[in-house]
């Protein structure tokens, strides 16, 4: 893994415990809204990995 992607692994899981700490829930319910949310999305988008440009 580059640094650069370790730093930004890093953030990203910062950002989980922030968001858990201001919604008041454990950093584990908040990985788990954070994939229901973004499964609605990928369905409301057409359930496709990849999009034609």
């Amino acid at each position: 893994m580059s640094i650069a992607a370790q730093a930004r692994s890093m953030a990203i899981s910062q950002d989980v415990r922030d968001f858990a700490a201001a919604q008041g829930i454990a950093e584990a319910e908040a990985l788990a809204k954070g994939m229901d949310v973004k499964s609605v999305e990928f369905v409301k988008q057409g359930a496709e990995v990849f999009h034609k440009a």
